[in-house]
């Protein structure tokens, strides 16, 4: 049986790290020129608009999946007009990028109060790490129910935002790549995706299995920064 008040924080900073995340592709968007989220009420930190958009997704499957497995597996989405992508490929890029970029920055402010945190005593290594438990406390005190928040922000948010940069449709990564292409190289890139929608499933597929790859040794090595001297394998 999952731990239910662990798995709620999960969705709780599930849900508010998605909210974030799709905000920034919003943002980014409206400062690109495409106004198509914007006028959806996706440029926001309320999730209210962004459950409208995919409720299955942010809150139906999320709640299953902590239910069964102590922790949230969801997806969300911010729309945007195609033929604005295909006239600024840059700018579309941008808007990709825009969303991990949300999450790292989670990940610094997670680390920062955890840093201090241990520098002030009320924080510190545990023997082990492992995902969402980054730091003990005193359980008498208030910082033992901060710190899992803490580690469980760091967590998923470096989870989110590092399989999100893969380089794979349906991926933010994906969306990224006319930063590294000409203009015609981009929209021929933009058409071959978009042409081919079964791309997105085949991506998502091969993400989860080369994953593991690629965030573990991310996980120990920034976890291992959060405590100088303390090294964790």
């Amino acid at each position: 049986m999952p731990d239910l008040a662990l798995g709620l924080t999960y969705y709780l900073v599930f849900l508010f790290s998605t909210t974030l995340h799709e905000a920034a592709h919003a943002w980014a968007a409206k400062r690109g020129g495409d106004l198509t989220a914007y006028r959806g009420g996706q440029v926001s930190l309320d999730p209210r608009p962004h459950i409208r958009r995919e409720p299955f997704g942010m809150v139906a499957l999320p709640l299953i999946s902590v239910l069964l497995s102590g922790w949230p597996f969801g997806f969300a989405s911010a729309p945007y007009d195609p033929d604005w992508a295909r006239r600024h490929p840059k700018r579309a890029a941008v808007m990709a990028l825009a969303g991990p970029a949300s999450n790292f920055l989670l990940v610094i402010v997670a680390a920062l109060l955890l840093r201090a945190g241990a520098m002030a005593g009320v924080f510190y290594p545990p023997e082990s790490v492992e995902f969402g438990r980054l730091a003990d406390a005193d359980h008498s005190t208030i910082w033992a129910g901060v710190a899992p928040v803490l580690g469980v922000l760091f967590s998923l948010n470096l989870l989110l935002g590092v399989f999100n940069l893969l380089p794979l449709p349906p991926l933010d990564g994906s969306g990224a790549m006319p930063l590294l292409l000409s203009r015609e190289g981009s929209l021929k890139y933009q058409e071959f995706l978009w042409g081919n929608p079964m791309l997105g499933w085949m991506g998502i597929f091969v993400a989860w299995q080369v994953f593991p790859l690629f965030f573990d040794p991310v996980f120990l090595g920034a976890v291992n920064l959060l405590y100088p001297g303390v090294w964790y394998s």
